[in-house]
């Protein structure tokens, strides 16, 4: 079936990472793209043509997720590294380093008001963090097995999460209990989001399927079977009305909640798509998967704007919110095939005059708060690339930053002090340093002893069950 205006449209596509895209983020205003990749680096990518990206060196090991904070102003990223890191995305590339975790983590997602942080982790685990203060909070433990995704209600009095135990639990913030316990005797889910207005979650799985659960009712709406392999991802629109999945068959589908049906299955990436999102008003979705493209799309069938949708759902950001009243999904679990009357789109087949972006790349080095200004200097870029203040948001970039002006300003500003030199005594920087290497000792000594008490826990359940074993052998000769 031929695509029509109203069918969504393969718009550009970002090519800078040198391996598998692992998650992708819209920035609050739509207007920059956060990835993350296998390469372990982050990217920040301008929806804007012609505009430069700019990549941030600092984990160690594979970026496995990354999100940026409700106002745009940092960005959370996860590795398998064990580290969780804090990016404010100025020329410096400022990062706070959470040592999280004592296995590799694999989701972070930032609470709705912006004042915590939630972390999954292989450790079986999660942990939540207070952003203001920057320090851990508690952590949450029932899960069996590695936890795939963590993610906040977006009223932040829930928690959902998804394990390679084939459960999906549900975690009061304010008891730090398990409430609901969804389980799964096929597969087990890879990611798990909650829709819009908080009633519903959706799961990604890998037996193939995408389950809608109503978590007021613990039951299961909606199942779909739409893709030949594994669901590694889905996102909301954000109207609620629409999911769109990521799997390992190498497509994107888009599914209609209200019809119960598949609409749309989009092809443009070779090999399995490892993950997708909506922007925040739902004009546009990026796709990242195996083959290192970073794609954007144009939504098309359905704008929505996003700020008379925020005004609507304002009242659930508040503890005294009334319960949710919209519920968009029949009542009564049942399955849906896939439909012959759905749309596929092949942008390499359809897309005429596609403007493709390969962008000069701008390797922003981390470092940590203490370090002095002769580091600075050291770690930026060559000083014909980006010096300009409005890295933050690079689609301003202003054209008399050009990068002769920019050498020169360069040069004569790193004959200056800064404001830091001038401000911060000697004594008081080493003792700050001091303090922190102690923190980093407490913290490594507490990583130490979760890490004993989850071999304990294996050990204690395979002493529970053989005595279950050795009781049921007994009972059988007696």
């Amino acid at each position: 079936m031929a695509s029509a205006p109203e069918d969504p449209v393969l718009e550009r596509y970002f090519k800078g990472h040198k391996a598998a895209i692992t998650s992708v983020d819209f920035s609050p205003n739509g207007k920059q793209l956060a990835t993350a990749s296998w390469d372990t680096f982050l990217m920040l990518w301008s929806c804007r043509p012609q505009a430069r990206a700019f990549r941030y060196v600092g984990h160690k090991d594979v970026v496995t997720s990354v999100q940026f904070s409700p106002v745009g102003n940092l960005l959370a990223s996860a590795s398998r590294d064990r580290t969780v890191r804090l990016w404010i995305p100025d020329k410096r590339g400022k990062s706070s380093e959470f040592k999280a975790h004592t296995a590799p983590v694999r989701s972070v997602d930032f609470s709705a008001d912006g004042q915590f942080l939630a972390t999954a982790s292989e450790d079986k685990s999660i942990k939540v963090w207070n952003m203001y203060r920057q320090r851990f909070l508690y952590s949450l433990y029932r899960h069996t097995h590695w936890v795939r995704c963590a993610k906040f209600s977006p009223d932040g009095r829930l928690i959902v999460s998804c394990s390679e135990d084939k459960t999906i639990k549900i975690w009061d913030t304010t008891s730090k209990q398990c409430v609901s316990n969804f389980s799964d005797s096929v597969g087990f889910a890879n990611f798990v989001d909650f829709n819009p207005n908080g009633t519903c979650i959706a799961s990604a799985g890998s037996d193939h399927t995408v389950k809608i659960w109503d978590i007021r009712l613990n039951k299961l709406l909606q199942h779909y079977q739409v893709h030949s392999g594994g669901v590694n991802c889905l996102s909301f629109h954000p109207s609620g009305h629409y999911v769109i999945t990521a799997s390992s068959d190498g497509t994107l589908k888009i599914l209609d909640l209200l019809e119960g049906r598949l609409i749309y299955t989009l092809q443009g990436h070779t090999g399995p798509v490892f993950t997708v999102s909506f922007s925040k008003g739902g004009e546009q979705f990026s796709s990242g998967g195996a083959d290192a493209q970073v794609l954007l799309w144009r939504t098309n069938f359905d704008e929505l704007n996003y700020k008379n949708f925020t005004k609507r759902n304002l009242k659930r950001l508040h503890f005294d919110s009334p319960p949710h009243l919209f519920d968009i999904y029949p009542r009564t679990p049942h399955n849906h095939e896939e439909k012959t009357e759905t749309v596929e789109i092949n942008p390499k087949l359809e897309v005429i005059g596609l403007q493709s972006s390969t962008p000069p790349v701008v390797d922003i080095l981390s470092f940590d708060s203490t370090t002095t200004t002769e580091t600075i200097f050291r770690t930026l870029p060559d000083k014909g690339e980006e010096m300009c203040k409005y890295f933050s948001n690079p689609s301003l970039m202003p054209s008399e930053c050009a990068p002769t002006t920019l050498k020169k300003k360069a040069e004569d500003m790193s004959d200056l002090p800064s404001e830091g030199q001038r401000s911060i005594p000697l004594a008081v920087t080493e003792a700050l340093e001091h303090i922190m290497e102690q923190l980093s000792v407490l913290t490594q000594t507490v990583s130490i002893l979760e890490q004993r008490l989850t071999l304990t826990e294996d050990k204690l359940k395979d002493c529970l069950e053989n005595q279950q074993k050795l009781c049921s052998a007994i009972q059988q000769k007696s």
